[in-house]
């Protein structure tokens, strides 16, 4: 774990350091990988302000807590963060992956497009002989984005996707080192696509 704390108008203590390390040693459980936390203290005139970033398995969480008592917002901002992962590690353990030998379905719709293109009467049951000839559509790139494809495995994606409110993401799966999209579904559960 990396902590890197900075202080705006405070020194930072020894004492101050020992209470952030041992706050995030029980949020630090949830992780696999190496984590780096940044973390910045304020003292205003309003309030003292504790603000914790957590950049973990490829997601990012922030909190912020301003009270009275820099400990108090140092434990509050914590708390808040302990929450969030929580959260999203009960979401995730609600996922089921699908195994190998289930069956997969899908559903199939065919639609039949006019694109203005005028054709002769029909003449009945087409055959290969009277099949139309093949239509050069063209078709129109609406957007086009590159992403950084990052390893992952299907439990930090998913808590990526939820914690950043993405509509997808696509990562490579390091249980399998294949590349694999996650998609959140409206019930709190996800969708997960994976080559065969």
């Amino acid at each position: 774990m990396n902590v890197t704390i900075s202080g705006r108008h405070i020194d930072i203590t020894d004492a101050i350091r020992d209470h952030i390390d041992a706050g995030l040693k029980k949020v630090t459980e949830h992780f696999s990988k190496v984590i780096d936390v940044d973390v910045i203290l304020d003292v205003q005139r309003h309030g003292q302000i504790a603000e914790f970033n957590l950049h973990a398995n490829g997601i990012r969480i922030n909190a912020k807590e301003t009270t009275g008592d820099l400990y108090s917002s140092i434990d509050s901002a914590l708390v808040k963060i302990d929450k969030q992962v929580r959260k999203h590690k009960d979401r995730i353990n609600r996922h089921q992956p699908r195994t190998s030998g289930e069956k997969r379905e899908y559903q199939r719709k065919i639609l039949e497009v006019d694109f203005g293109i005028q054709q002769d009467e029909p003449t009945g049951i087409e055959t290969n002989e009277t099949a139309p000839a093949t239509r050069d559509i063209p078709h129109r790139t609406v957007h086009h984005e590159h992403v950084e494809v990052k390893e992952l495995t299907v439990q930090d994606a998913a808590m990526q996707v939820d914690l950043l409110h993405e509509p997808f993401l696509v990562f490579t799966n390091i249980e399998t080192n294949r590349t694999n999209v996650i998609y959140p579904h409206d019930d709190g559960t996800f969708g997960l696509i994976e080559p065969k």
